[in-house]
């Protein structure tokens, strides 16, 4: 039998806005309720501090980047000290397409922030998926 990898998931750790929040509770919906076993999340400031167990888990397993908006900087981080992601999402630009605004408030996302964070978290496990069925045709 053939063990599955678990797949990363990074988090934006940016506090400077809303949607690094959102990114973050995003995270947290497929660590906890989504896909508990399938996932682990690895620390953004410990990886892009050097930590090599970070480091080393980006490069051998399939790595997922949350970001909260288009300076990407959890999926730049991981691409340039592990490799190419898994996979990428760009909060904001989702938003953008969903014809959303982002919460006012970084702090307190109120429930739109935490519905928008489900739903970004639904495409987080349909990425996760993905890479799942191309481990079985592949």
């Amino acid at each position: 039998m053939k063990i599955r990898k678990k797949i990363g998931v990074v988090s934006c750790s940016g506090e400077c806005c809303s949607l690094g929040t959102v990114s973050r509770i995003a995270t947290r919906l497929i660590l906890e309720e989504l896909r508990p076993n399938d996932s682990v999340t690895i620390c953004l400031p410990l990886f892009l501090a050097g930590e090599e167990g970070e480091r080393s888990f980006a490069r051998e397993h399939p790595t997922i980047a949350v970001d909260g908006c288009g300076r990407l900087c959890a999926k730049k981080g991981i691409e340039k000290h592990s490799g190419k992601t898994a996979g990428s999402v760009d909060v904001e630009a989702f938003l953008k397409d969903w014809g959303e605004q982002p919460p006012a408030s970084r702090r307190d996302i109120g429930e739109k922030g935490f519905n928008l964070a489900n739903r970004v978290a639904g495409v987080v496990a349909a990425k996760m998926d993905a890479i799942r069925k191309e481990e079985i045709d592949g």
